[in-house]
């Protein structure tokens, strides 16, 4: 079984190397699906009983480890120095710096890496961290799943 919750957050950030308008600062309202996949609970009169997790407990972490962190930030990519001096020149700004260019694909990725331990820590094998979807527009997104055998497609790159 799968079940997947939905968080919103702004951020803002830029493409640095990009060769159009996404290289200027800007921001998005992000949509951030977390889906995990397990087993039902299936003890008798258990308060989750039927659940593969109440989605307030999926909520809460998510929360906590990440989109708190990431809300109203500017994201920016370690080695955007040019960016970095000048967000660190404003008093007291929310700034998240990452080891990746801020692309929706690599922040799916990082938000699944980031999410990945902390569901595997609250909840062993129950349950796992299956996929996380990145919306960046209402039209554009990234998928990052769990890791599983390379296909063909995955040696073209």
């Amino acid at each position: 079984m799968k079940i997947t919750r939905r968080l919103e957050f702004d951020a803002g950030h830029r493409i640095p190397n990009h060769g159009s308008q996404c290289r200027n600062l800007h921001g998005h309202r992000y949509v951030l699906e977390v889906t995990l996949a397990g087993r039902r609970v299936t003890m008798h009169h258990a308060e989750d009983e039927g659940m593969v997790l109440d989605f307030s407990a999926l909520k809460a972490i998510a929360n906590r480890e990440l989109v708190d962190h990431w809300d109203h930030a500017f994201l920016v990519h370690a080695e955007d120095t040019a960016v970095r001096d000048f967000l660190a020149s404003l008093p007291n700004h929310k700034t998240v710096v990452l080891p990746l260019v801020p692309t929706v694909e690599n922040l799916a990725q990082l938000a699944f890496e980031t999410l990945e331990p902390h569901f595997a820590q609250a909840y062993g094998k129950r349950l796992s961290l299956h996929k996380v979807r990145l919306y960046e527009t209402p039209n554009c997104w990234a998928d990052f799943a769990t890791p599983q055998r390379a296909s063909p497609l995955d040696e073209s790159a």
